[in-house]
């Protein structure tokens, strides 16, 4: 997973990727919007608005969902993305393939 900011850029990154499964598509969007973004495929968007609510909707992920790839992408959370946007694109995959792993 990585945080890229308005350009493209990556601003940081994470070591572990999230597990896959089909746990994720079973979450229910009203309780779960944010994580239900993510994607193994491509760029998650979370403007200054959204990005406060994801790391407690990470917390609350059945442990199906879970792993150290919760732990590291709350910390992504904290990091704002550079640019004047300030929106962080939370990316799951680079190039077709899932990073951390």
């Amino acid at each position: 997973m990585a945080v890229r900011g308005d350009s493209g850029d990556i601003a940081a990154r994470a070591e572990a990727g999230a597990g896959w499964t089909a746990a994720f598509a079973d979450l229910d969007p009203a309780d779960f919007p944010m994580p239900r973004a993510l994607t193994p495929y491509g760029d998650a968007m979370f403007n200054q608005r959204q990005l406060p609510l994801l790391p407690a909707e990470l917390d609350r992920l059945p442990a199906t969902c879970g792993g150290d790839w919760v732990v590291q992408a709350r910390e992504l959370c904290r990091r704002p993305a550079p640019g004047p946007m300030r929106t962080n694109a939370i990316s799951a995959s680079e190039r077709g393939r899932s990073l951390g792993r």
